[in-house]
């Protein structure tokens, strides 16, 4: 049994024994300890266990919004002057179509067009009720909200949607790109919730103003800064804090125990509402919910772990294959690549090369300037490189100032390859280095250290030409 199995079942018995001896304690104590496990204890684990259930349905398509703003077709798109809409309709109806999100969207800052998945839906206007939404995004300077509006594109459909941000690479804004969620899906959530562990749940923004509510009659109707009773402790509720708080409120005869946690993904505040006379009624069964409760906290912790595990598992494998100053792959790295190209080339009879690229004036560099700086032009030349490269191809760093490029090609496609990346190097006005470059060709009966040899011999007498020049085996 591996230390990673252990330490989960350790885990989880140390989680469930501990859990379960507080749950026979608390089903013993007296009226008033009800109370006090409701605000302290349960109405908080609630809201916990209906707070990750929200994270998991909401952070898929931010991540898919964000992902839309920072797609570099979307933004060629834009700059290319938006000439064909047809090829974004095609793209926002892919994702729309991949995630089931009821409606995706790019609203252009330069011409107004509103897009979406069959099209373009009409011009935005500042006198339009409808895009009042729009203007007061991009007055509010955030990467991404959260707004809850009737959906025009389906019948003023009541959908969340989520706005990010799309800006070029100077920082510009080029519009707004996002998803929209069905209301219906976020509103069954928690009327799950109002129905398993019998208690209201909802979701207020800052003002105060319901978002999500499974009584459709209150979003964006009901403040709870104006509602007898909890607007009394409202602005306690709506103070964002790190950690879930409980507060009470007398309202129609009830004693209504709260808590409220916020989740700053949404910039919204999760409520959890128990009426304590209810709750009372149920007592002879606290000890049962409470175990239920725990369990599922426990699978939740225990997961948590598992996924942060296996995460800085994956962190430290990635940190054996990479350069820790410039982040492109190391040797044994560029071994395992060559590996793979090597298994291509045999089974596919495809040529495939390697440019060694040396650093002209790099020693000059450190003696003048110091090692910190020379760090830094490195730093240039790997993010130059890969910027330039293919997807395909593998950048390594191979000594000192030394890097190998291992690509799928010919030696002609390496040189064509090497003289972009002279040319990139020169466009980042770096000009206390220039570039060598060796290239040479897979032969039969090569590997990785008959290549490299070739492609240094080639890439000193790139440097005894001068530097600054590229030379073929």
């Amino acid at each position: 049994m591996s230390v990673k199995s252990k330490l989960l079942i350790a885990l989880s018995l140390i989680l469930l024994t501990a859990f379960i001896a507080t749950s026979m304690v608390n089903y013993k104590v007296t009226r008033d300890a009800v109370r006090a496990e409701l605000l302290n204890s349960s109405l908080p684990l609630t809201g916990k266990n209906i707070y990750s259930e929200i994270h998991s349905a909401m952070m898929r398509p931010i991540l898919v919004s964000s992902s839309m703003a920072n797609d570099t077709f979307l933004k060629d798109w834009v700059l290319l002057g938006e000439k064909d809409p047809a090829e974004l309709t095609r793209y926002l109806k892919g994702i729309r179509e991949k995630y089931d999100f009821i409606t995706t969207f790019f609203v252009s800052a330069e011409t107004d067009n509103y897009y979406y998945q069959d099209g373009i839906l009409k011009k935005v206007g500042p006198r339009d009720p409808h895009d009042v939404w729009f203007y007061s995004f991009l007055r509010s300077g955030k990467e991404y909200d959260l707004d809850v509006d009737t959906n025009e594109a389906e019948n003023n459909k009541l959908t969340i949607f989520i706005n990010f941000r799309v800006e070029d690479d100077h920082g510009n804004l080029l519009g707004v790109a996002g998803v929209g969620v069905n209301m219906d899906y976020a509103a069954a959530l928690l009327e799950k919730a109002r129905k398993q562990y019998k208690r209201n749940v909802y979701l207020v923004d800052q003002d105060g103003l319901v978002q999500v509510h499974s009584d459709k009659r209150r979003i964006e109707r009901y403040y709870i800064t104006k509602a007898g009773g909890i607007r009394d402790v409202a602005d306690s509720i709506l103070t964002p804090r790190d950690k879930a708080m409980s507060f009470e409120y007398d309202w129609d005869d009830h004693h209504v125990l709260l808590s409220a946690r916020y989740i700053p993904e949404l910039e919204w505040h999760l409520i959890v509402e128990q009426d304590e006379g209810e709750a009372l009624i149920t007592a002879r069964h606290n000890l049962i919910r409470t175990l239920a409760v725990g369990l599922a906290a426990s699978i939740l912790i225990i997961f948590l772990c598992l996924v942060t595990v296996n995460h800085f598992q994956e962190r430290l494998e990635r940190m054996a294959k990479t350069d820790p100053l410039t982040g492109a792959a190391n040797r044994n790295a560029l071994e395992e690549g060559f590996a793979l190209a090597l298994y291509r080339g045999k089974r596919n009879d495809d040529p495939f090369s390697i440019i060694i690229i040396d650093l002209d004036g790099f020693k000059t560099v450190n003696d003048i300037y110091g090692h910190l700086e020379g760090d830094n032009i490195l730093k240039v030349v790997t993010d130059t490189i890969a910027r330039t490269i293919r997807p395909t191809d593998l950048l390594a760093r191979w000594g000192g100032d030394e890097f190998i490029v291992l690509l799928d090609g010919d030696t002609k496609d390496a040189k064509a390859l090497a003289e972009r990346i002279r040319t990139a190097m020169l466009s980042t006005g770096t000009t206390l280095v220039s570039l060598s470059c060796g290239i040479t060709e897979f032969r039969p009966g090569d590997d990785i250290s008959s290549m490299t040899q070739r492609a240094d011999e080639a890439m000193y007498k790139a440097k005894f030409k001068g530097g600054d020049c590229i030379v073929t085996d």
